[in-house]
């Protein structure tokens, strides 16, 4: 790299510019006409179609200044998408940018894929980074754009390197396709394992082989008696601290628990029976506290919501509260409770289920989570977790589901009015260890996708790196002098200023709802 000449990008463009938000807004978006490029079209892979918009021929004359031409780089300037870019297809040819995109059109002397990997490269991305200004929303600035230094080898170089650098890719981009598709396959493995373990399938060779395990209904049935004996033991306490005598039909206010509605539900393997959640708590279904908190102490640690993780909480997503010792006690995480998400933005999210393990110092549980306290039996509850992510309890979870602003949420009713299956207690554990020995497996090849998958991305940016650095591909003594690239671009360019045809910095020049491309998109 060190024999190529560097040129700031102004020198290196007959076209520069961003274009601005059509008259109307996004209401006024239409299904045919002419394509408006945005930000969620750009990306480092390719150009993704998902959520073209388009503009009507008014629309369209308002940007007219901004029309996109094959092979153009498009450059994110704005928002956490900020430095993705990528080149505009063929067939796009006439469309127009968004105020998020800017329109980057080298000369013939920069090829555009060459100008697209080098903004690509680790170390323009970092000055991208660096570079970026805003105080509400990030964003490139033209006068930071024009002058990116961009080093340009000869054209039969050039070609060398991205013809280098996209064969690389494409090897790397059918391997990485592989590693999802395997990804793909394992979820819907781990799917179908959980759908087994509700059906009863797992364990079907164990039940034949033991016929005379106490069926379910009688684990139910004490189940049923502990929770009662439990809350008449609380009731006596009461009175006892107001040093009253129990009333002669306090029993009488016991209130069942709410049975399950087993309606349109599958037969059940022989020994099992349906319960709701409400029939397997000990005490009540609990919501957290919602307290202004900060990041450090004092106070009482409080978990966050994004503590909730597929193998249990994440301790250390915590916030530190003000409240009393005896509401802390109150609310305090015990291992083995049910953790239930109360809301979410995402309907795949909010009623996610994990089963708390021993927390190392007192910690409490926020009002985004339900707290759900089952049966003290250790089988038990790891079924019930596991079962939880089932899509027997998901699509009870989103059908249940109510959106308000956005935000998905469930009640404890609903929770409580959830129905499961369950075995008999012998065969829980079998089920339970059948399940868990699966699912480890399935973790495990996750992880090691998930490795292979950040090793690629590395590896992506390496060749990148490598490429910039003048180390990708063999220099050749036949291409073009550097001085010769070098004279060239300096007439071209003065011929360009005594004529005025150079496009550099076109902008969109109009009063309504127009951005100028010099200060931050705040929208």
């Amino acid at each position: 790299m060190s024999s190529w000449p560097l040129f700031p990008i102004k020198v290196l463009t007959t076209k520069v510019g961003s274009g601005a938000t059509p008259r109307g807004g996004e209401a006024s978006y239409k299904e045919l006409g002419t394509p408006l490029i945005r930000s969620l079209n750009v990306h480092f892979d390719r150009f993704r179609r998902e959520g073209l918009a388009f503009l009507d021929d008014g629309q369209a004359e308002e940007l007219k200044n901004v029309e996109v031409r094959q092979g153009d780089v498009l450059l994110n300037i704005t928002g956490a998408s900020i430095g993705r870019v990528t080149q505009a297809p063929p067939d796009l040819d006439g469309a127009r940018v968004s105020q998020h995109v800017c329109i980057i059109r080298p000369i013939e002397d920069l090829l555009p894929a060459f100008l697209r990997w080098y903004l690509a490269s680790p170390s323009q991305q970092s000055l991208i980074n660096r570079e970026q200004t805003g105080a509400t929303r990030q964003g490139l600035t033209k006068e930071k754009i024009l002058n990116f230094i961009v080093p340009v080898p000869s054209l039969t170089e050039q070609r060398r390197i991205v013809a280098k650098i996209e064969e690389l890719f494409s090897d790397l981009d059918a391997g990485v396709a592989a590693l999802e598709r395997a990804k793909a396959n394992l979820k819907r493995y781990r799917a179908a394992v959980l759908k087994a373990a509700v059906e009863g399938k797992l364990t079907e060779a164990w039940r034949a082989e033991n016929p005379t395990t106490e069926p379910a209904s009688k684990l139910l049935a004490r189940i049923l008696t502990e929770r009662r004996q439990k809350w008449e033991a609380a009731q006596l306490a009461k009175f006892a601290a107001a040093k009253k005598e129990p009333p002669k039909n306090w029993r009488e206010k016991y209130v069942e628990p709410t049975p399950p509605d087993a309606t349109g539900l599958p037969e059940l393997p022989n020994g099992w029976c349906w319960t709701s959640v409400h029939q397997l708590l000990t005490e009540p279904t609990c919501n957290g506290i919602s307290i202004k908190g900060t990041d450090s102490p004092p106070g009482v640690p409080a978990l966050r919501l994004n503590a909730m993780t597929s193998s249990g909480f994440d301790y250390e997503q915590r916030r530190y509260i003000p409240i009393s010792n005896e509401l802390a006690t109150d609310l305090a995480i015990r291992a083995g409770d049910l953790f239930v998400s109360r809301g979410n933005g995402s309907l795949h999210l909010v009623g996610r289920g994990v089963l708390a393990q021993e927390p190392q110092e007192l910690v409490v549980f926020p009002d985004t989570m339900i707290r759900v306290t089952l049966f003290d039996s250790v089988e038990l509850r790891r079924f019930v977790n596991h079962v939880w992510s089932s899509r027997l309890i998901r699509r009870q979870i989103e059908t249940k589901a109510r959106t308000t602003a956005g935000i998905y949420k469930i009640s404890q009713r609903d929770v409580e009015g959830f129905v499961l299956p369950i075995p008999p207690a012998e065969e829980q554990k079998r089920l339970v260890d059948e399940i868990e020995e699966k699912l480890t497996l399935v973790s495990t090849a996750e992880k090691l996708i998930d490795a292979n998958l950040l090793r690629a991305a590395r590896l992506r940016q390496s060749i990148l790196k490598q490429a910039f650095a003048g180390k990708l591909v063999p220099q050749d003594l036949r291409d073009e002098p550097a001085s010769v690239l070098l004279e060239r671009l300096r007439a071209n360019r003065l011929a360009d200023e005594r004529n005025g045809t150079s496009e550099v910095v076109a902008r969109t020049r109009r009063p309504v709802k127009s951005i100028e491309f010099e200060r931050k998109a705040d929208q």
